[in-house]
């Protein structure tokens, strides 16, 4: 099992879990790697150096506070692995709180705005020129883009 460091073309982060050197190619060549967050196509790998385990071989020190405090560069990739790990969690949040209507949402959010239907959290699917009529009627409306491992069931 090869586990590699990826970025996509938004520069966020991630892993990728592959049976193999070739195995990454190919499901790469495919399109079949995407960004969990954004669902870009366009991803690289990263360098990164492999653990071995050696007998008689210590583990790593841990990093301290104050090594990184002195190290922007690194402490600005915590920051921004913290905030895509904060917005994963809130958009899991939203998913689970909300009732997916899918492609009925102008319809629903309609219904539920003129007292129709009773009021709840609503998600879905709208284009450009529906959520666009949603707002001119007062209806407020929000695009949230949901990262495509997420639109499956929740783990």
């Amino acid at each position: 099992m090869k586990v590699l460091d990826l970025r996509c073309s938004h520069t966020h982060a991630f892993e990728g879990w592959f049976a193999s050197e070739d195995d990454f190619t190919s499901q790469l060549q495919r399109g079949l790697v995407t960004c969990p967050l954004c669902a870009d196509h366009v991803v690289t790998r990263l360098p990164s150096a492999p653990r071995l385990n050696l007998s008689g071989a210590r583990e790593p020190a841990a990093v301290a506070a104050a090594d990184v405090a002195d190290k922007p560069a690194e402490q600005a990739v915590v920051k921004d692995a913290d905030l895509q790990t904060a917005w994963l969690r809130t958009v899991q949040r939203l998913m689970k709180n909300t009732e997916d209507v899918g492609e009925r949402f102008a319809e629903e959010a309609r219904r539920i705005h003129y007292g129709e239907a009773p009021h709840r959290g609503i998600r879905g699917d709208a284009t450009v020129e529906q959520r666009a009529a949603l707002q001119d009627e007062g209806i407020e409306v929000v695009a949230i883009p949901v990262p495509v491992a997420l639109k499956g069931p929740l783990q």
